[in-house]
């Protein structure tokens, strides 16, 4: 059993940590107070080949594996998860036009998709339906020329910024077999959306409700086949689960480092802080909390590449465990640094804040551990 990363993969995580010390760290306070990522960001993130992470070579995309896009989620989440976590939206809604599109979806939609000149936002959620997204009930009603949607998402990031919805709206029957996925480009007849919601974290991503009244899409932007919607988002949502993890453990391993650094410049009664023995088993949790996340992320990303029949669960177990580890480790560091903590020139409150939303979304951490137990009790059969 090996654990260490490849050459390729060291390139991967180093390429991608550098261009976020260099183009996002030093403007993450900027854009959060601006509610807004300046939309240039993401031409230059998709020369990376980082607007299609997963997305297969064949189609133009980078073909990268799982454990690899977590790579890139966790170094640029050093420099702010709430740009990284965008980024992981986008890659999830081009990974489905690529694993569930016809030959004409994709020619029309992943050219500009993996250049980021068109940006994707995913609407699942809706107010009355979250962690029972299967109730959802948002309609798409078929007509002549396609379909006419009403209905309404909630808390969607990118909501009035992003340049096209890939969105799960009800074409059949209640439940999960009648509902189907579909794309809206902005400035759709009948696309509107809310107000921009006040949020705890991730404020430089623009999250509003996205609206449909009657809003009119061709037949041809209907994904893969009717019914299957729900299939299809519920196919993404492994690897979701791991990107969300891999920001939590990039930008608590951030605080981590800093605090390490703090101590050792902070002076309490004649000595550095980082003398306190007290302080010091601080240090020492956090950092084995970190490593065993780390450790947990990868080896879930291993059994989702290589489709092991338990990947399911372990891409639960570590989306919980890691997004609270990396909660408990920011948290931590805010502590250690004091009042100082608590200040934004520092960038640990925003850490704090920026993680808290990871043990809600990509399906909150009581529903991993309903998966966890109902494959518990499965394999006990």
């Amino acid at each position: 059993m090996d654990f260490a990363l490849t050459d390729e993969q060291v390139a991967i995580f180093d390429m991608a940590r550098a261009f976020g010390e260099a183009e996002i760290a030093p403007h993450a306070r900027d854009w959060e107070s601006r509610g807004t990522i300046p939309k240039d960001l993401w031409p230059r993130i998709a020369e990376l080949g980082f607007g299609g992470l997963y997305v297969s070579e064949d189609s133009g995309g980078s073909g990268l594996s799982r454990l690899d896009a977590t790579l890139v989620f966790e170094a640029l989440s050093r420099s702010c998860a709430s740009v990284a976590a965008f980024l992981s939206i986008h890659n999830m809604c081009v990974n489905m036009i690529d694993k569930f599109g016809s030959a004409e979806i994709k020619a029309r939609f992943l050219p500009s998709a993996l250049t980021m000149q068109t940006v994707f936002s995913y609407c699942l959620t809706e107010p009355g339906s979250g962690s029972d997204a299967a109730a959802l009930k948002t309609r798409a009603t078929r007509t002549n020329e396609g379909y006419t949607l009403n209905g309404t998402k909630a808390f969607i990031s990118g909501g009035g910024y992003s340049d096209a919805y890939l969105a799960m709206v009800r074409t059949g029957e209640d439940g999960p077999r009648g509902i189907s996925a579909v794309i809206i480009e902005a400035g759709s007849d009948g696309l509107s959306f809310g107000a921009l919601e006040e949020k705890m974290g991730w404020r430089s991503q623009p999250t509003a409700q996205v609206q449909f009244d009657d809003c009119k899409i061709d037949a041809d932007n209907l994904l893969g086949e009717e019914g299957k919607g729900f299939a299809y988002a519920m196919a993404g949502l492994d690897g979701g689960r791991l990107n969300i993890s891999a920001c939590s453990l990039g930008a608590a391993q951030s605080a981590l480092e800093a605090t390490l650094t703090y101590m050792g410049e902070r002076k309490a009664f004649g000595r550095s802080i980082d003398q306190f023995q007290a302080l010091q088993f601080r240090l020492a949790e956090m950092e084995i909390e970190m490593q065993a996340a780390r450790v947990f992320l990868r080896q879930a990303a291993w059994k989702l590449d290589n489709r092991a029949p338990d990947a399911t669960k372990f891409c639960a177990m570590a989306k919980k465990f890691v997004t609270e580890a990396g909660s408990k480790v920011a948290d931590q560091c805010l502590q250690l640094h004091g009042g100082y903590g608590y200040l934004s020139d520092y960038g640990i409150e925003k850490v704090v804040r920026d993680l808290r939303v990871h043990q809600i979304l990509e399906g909150t951490n009581e529903i991993m551990r309903l998966i966890v137990s109902r494959a518990m009790l499965a394999e006990r059969g």
